[in-house]
This record gives C-alpha cells, sequence and structure tokens, in this order.
C-alpha cells in the first residue's frame, strides 16, 4: 500500500511538473499572427522563441534565467510583442499546431529566437543561449534593433 502511494505521488508531481513546464510565460503570447497585428497597432518588433520547453536543457535553462525574468520581459516589450512557440514532447498537440512555423521558418534547433518587423520580415535570428543572461539578451535585442534601423 505504501508503494502505491509513493507511486501517486510521483506521478502527481510529474504531472505538476509538467504542466508548469509548458505552462504560458507571463508577458508571452503564444499566438504569432496575434502578436502581428499587436506589432503594426504598436510599432514594435516582434520576438518569436522556438522552444522544447520540456525536454531541452538549453531552452529550460532560459526560460529560468531569463524569459521568465520580469526586468527582462519589462524591458524586451519596451520594442518588441513577445511569442513563445513551444515544442514539447508531453504536449503532442501543441507541437503539432506549431510545427508549420517552425517549417516555414526553418528552424533547425532549440532555442531559436527570430526578431521580426511589424510586418512579419525576419531581421535577425540566433539562438537564445548565446546570450544567457537578462544583461547580455538586452543587450543582444539593443545592438539587433539598431542595426535594423540603419538598413
Amino acid at each position: 500500500m505504501k508503494t502505491c502511494k509513493k507511486i501517486v505521488a510521483a506521478l502527481c508531481a510529474g504531472v505538476t511538473m509538467m504542466g508548469v513546464s509548458f505552462a504560458e510565460l507571463e508577458g508571452w503570447g503564444a499566438d504569432l499572427d496575434k502578436a502581428l497585428e499587436q506589432a503594426k497597432k504598436d510599432k514594435k518588433s516582434v520576438l518569436v522563441e522556438f522552444t522544447g520547453s520540456d525536454w531541452c536543457p538549453p531552452c529550460i535553462a532560459m526560460r529560468k534565467n531569463v524569459f521568465s525574468k520580469k526586468e527582462f520581459v519589462e524591458a524586451a516589450s519596451k520594442n518588441f510583442i513577445l511569442v513563445e512557440l513551444d515544442f514539447p514532447k508531453g504536449d503532442e498537440e501543441l507541437k503539432k499546431k506549431n510545427d508549420p512555423l517552425a517549417t516555414k521558418y526553418k528552424i533547425e534547433g532549440f532555442p531559436t529566437v527570430i526578431l521580426l518587423d511589424s510586418s512579419g520580415k525576419e531581421f535577425t535570428r540566433f539562438f537564445a543561449s548565446e546570450h544567457p543572461t537578462t544583461e547580455k539578451f538586452l543587450a543582444h535585442l539593443k545592438t539587433a534593433l539598431e542595426k535594423k534601423d540603419m538598413d
């Protein structure tokens, strides 16, 4: 009986953790079309993160150390509409929904970040894990915007 209780407890904990791993981040959307509409209205760019929230170690680290931080969301949201497109192994339906976008944008690895202007035109892409802190990531975004504005 004790063994059964331990197994049930472990399963419940696992399900809870899985739910947290691909819960939508505060300040982030999951619909690229809506984000592009909002970007046009707000005259902002769009930051799209392609992630594997429940299986990709660099993705998990970026979420924990950068993307979930209030200071990151507040600073990045001044210039970007934030979108997370998740490809979790634990949610086949969500992965299937996002697969066409991974194909469209030719995603070759995770976590990939693509920056789009308000019309949906890509102006840069990079692996998020190249900039593993809030400060480094925000500095990279600033540089990317400056280069875009010079073009």
